[in-house]
């Protein structure tokens, strides 16, 4: 702010005031006050036909509201006589103070909407981001809170949450369940897969559509990889993932199916002479 702009600020003075100015004054206040509630009825009709997020909404129309008010102050402040010009410096220069100071709230701020206009998740969902997967707990302006499935309570930036890589494990409705044995090559496949078939059977919560299905994935240096693949609800996954799990070696006991380790065997040939 130029020392020109502060000294007219510093100059005006109570006595420079008349009644016509008050009397003008208090005209324009109530016009702007006027005008102020008619464009914040127009803006949220507008949001209310928008897809957005309420919260967004109720956000955004903070935002105009804020805004409407402090051009409605300085517009009454100029009909006043007061220097409108050093006063907009002034608040010029307050509010890149105030920018420069909260640079990393107000980036999470700015990350708060994007997450909330885009939907991407919402409370409940389990999703992963960054390394770190829960369930979502609260989603604020300035963070989001995750569950995680060992009990912890973890707060991300929204900032950072908005410019990552983010995994919903919920929104589609349905989650895959993949479970990876190995078994003897002296076991005949369709042994192996009878017993990972009885594994499935023996699981809660799997759904038949899509049905679960056993693949041979990988011949290894001392045996077969098959991968049991299933559907469940996302709610129900870790419950899915453990008892098959437990299943399958109990299936592989019951069709008498070696569920091998690394190991070498080694074949001693007898020389004749």
């Amino acid at each position: 702010m130029s020392a020109t702009s502060l000294s007219d600020l510093m100059n005006f003075t109570l006595g420079s005031l008349t009644l016509g100015k008050l009397f003008t004054s208090l005209l324009t206040l109530l016009v702007c006050l006027l005008v102020i509630r008619v464009l914040l009825k127009l803006t949220r009709k507008l949001l209310t036909g928008t897809h957005l997020d309420s919260r967004v909404q109720k956000y955004l129309l903070s935002g105009v509201k804020l805004l409407l008010y402090i051009v409605g102050a300085l517009i009454v402040v100029d009909s006043l006589g007061i220097p409108i010009t050093s006063l907009v410096a002034l608040l010029s220069v307050g509010s890149l103070g105030v920018t420069l100071a909260a640079e990393d709230v107000l980036g999470n701020v700015a990350g708060g909407l994007v997450v909330l206009s885009s939907r991407s998740f919402a409370i409940g969902d389990f999703i992963e981001v960054g390394g770190t997967s829960g369930t979502v707990e609260e989603i604020s302006l300035n963070h989001t809170k995750l569950v995680t499935p060992d009990g912890l309570l973890v707060m991300l930036p929204n900032k950072e949450l908005a410019s990552s890589k983010m995994t919903n494990y919920t929104t589609m409705g349905s989650r895959r369940v993949v479970q990876k044995v190995t078994a003897s090559y002296d076991a005949p496949t369709d042994t192996v897969k009878a017993a990972c078939f009885q594994a499935l059977e023996m699981t809660e919560h799997i759904r038949t559509d899509p049905a679960p299905t056993v693949r041979l994935t990988n011949y290894g240096e001392s045996s077969i990889e098959y991968t049991v693949y299933c559907w469940t609800d996302p709610e129900h996954y870790w419950d899915v993932y453990f008892d098959l799990g437990e299943h399958l070696r109990q299936g592989f006991q019951d069709h008498d199916v070696e569920m091998t380790y690394s190991h070498l065997n080694v074949h001693i040939v007898e020389q004749q002479t």
